[in-house]
């Protein structure tokens, strides 16, 4: 099979592959779409079990990446890069500096930032051979890591979430964590500030002592945290989790997390949408960290800033959902129209409406 004909390639601009046998590399670079500006999008490292795992994994995510910017009005496009390797094992300097110098070859059309399994610190490796990066430094006190963004986003967006199907704010509100790394030991701290009952799982185990003895939260078995008996659901690991095999189990209401393709697939999405649990799309909630790195690059990345624009998270999911109970449409289904919408009108395609109003949110 051909990248071309892979399911998941949606007309992407470039898919390219490298490998350094000197320092073990091996990585792609997917670019979706570049009609709002450069991509950016994070560099994951994760021992996937082929390569064509990885294929799947960036391209799904780049073409997320760029929705993702679309709705939350910034300037840039869609992409992501992954690395081949156990972060924990595979990482080192040498194979940071030929990630810089594959990034440096794309020219600017993609600019890298941490993700899972990258650190600021491994960024800042990187930057040694290429100036297209995000996420490297910043006046505020986190030093441009743009997880607390993406915590300080999904808190909002779980706040609207339960306002709109509850009817209530988050004080007593039982929310199930999948996944307390960096964005969601962040998500931990507002949503324990606010008085949620929380429970969390990670394969981590220093992850979860950390939240457990910091705020007292209830640790149960990974097999447990996706049928925990809760209002809210949370999915803040990797992709996929909410898929044929987990969705009849599932006993929250809402699902709304930080972790990027939480659908296995699209028609998940109404799959949710019949069992009557509210959905927020990944891409929508967890766009915090995308804002934070676009304040990042035009050097003006202050709290003020930054979380006055991820504002607009809680009013895009308000609009999702009114839209989706309107029409009896998924809320991802929405969200892609949306987003779809919004780059449309930036192509000036004709008799389409500007980029604001098709919005409906700004």
């Amino acid at each position: 099979m051909t990248v071309f004909e892979h399911p998941d390639f949606d007309q992407h601009e470039t898919v390219a592959f490298h490998t350094n046998q000197q320092s073990g590399l091996k990585a792609i670079i997917a670019v979706h779409d570049t009609t709002l500006g450069p991509s950016l999008g994070g560099c994951r490292m994760f021992p996937y079990a082929n390569e064509e795992q990885a294929l799947t994994d960036v391209l799904r995510l780049s073409q997320g990446m760029t929705y993702k910017s679309a709705l939350a009005n910034i300037p840039l496009g869609g992409g992501k890069s992954v690395i081949i390797g156990n972060p924990q094992q595979d990482k080192t300097r040498e194979l940071l500096l030929a990630m810089g110098e594959f990034i440096e070859s794309q020219n600017g059309r993609y600019v890298g930032a941490e993700d899972s399994g990258t650190s600021v610190a491994d960024i800042a490796i990187m930057a040694e051979k290429t100036k297209h990066l995000s996420g490297i430094h910043s006046d505020e006190e986190h030093g441009g890591d743009p997880s607390p963004s993406t915590a300080y986003g999904v808190f909002k967006g779980i706040e609207v979430a339960v306002d709109y199907r509850l009817g209530s704010d988050l004080k007593g509100v039982r929310v199930a964590i999948q996944g307390v790394g960096n964005v969601g030991y962040h998500l931990v701290k507002h949503l324990h500030q606010a008085g949620a009952e929380i429970v969390v799982a990670d394969i981590n185990q220093a992850n979860l002592n950390r939240v457990v003895d910091e705020f007292g939260v209830t640790a149960v078995a990974l097999e447990k945290i996706l049928t925990a008996d809760v209002d809210v659901l949370a999915p803040c690991a990797m992709g996929a989790a909410i898929n044929k095999n987990t969705i009849s189990n599932i006993k929250a209401g809402i699902i709304a997390g930080a972790a990027n393709n939480q659908l296995d697939e699209e028609k998940t999405g109404w799959s949710l949408t019949e069992l009557d649990i509210l959905y927020a799309p990944d891409y929508v909630i967890n766009a915090g960290g995308i804002i934070d790195c676009y304040y990042q690059t035009i050097n003006q990345a202050t709290s003020k800033l930054v979380n006055g624009h991820i504002d607009i998270i809680g009013e895009n999911l308000k609009t999702i959902f009114q839209r989706s109970e309107t029409s009896g449409r998924a809320t991802s289904d929405v969200a892609n129209e949306m987003a779809l919408a919004v780059l449309k009108a930036a192509t000036n395609e004709p008799n389409t409406e500007s980029i604001d109003s098709v919005r409906g949110v700004i």
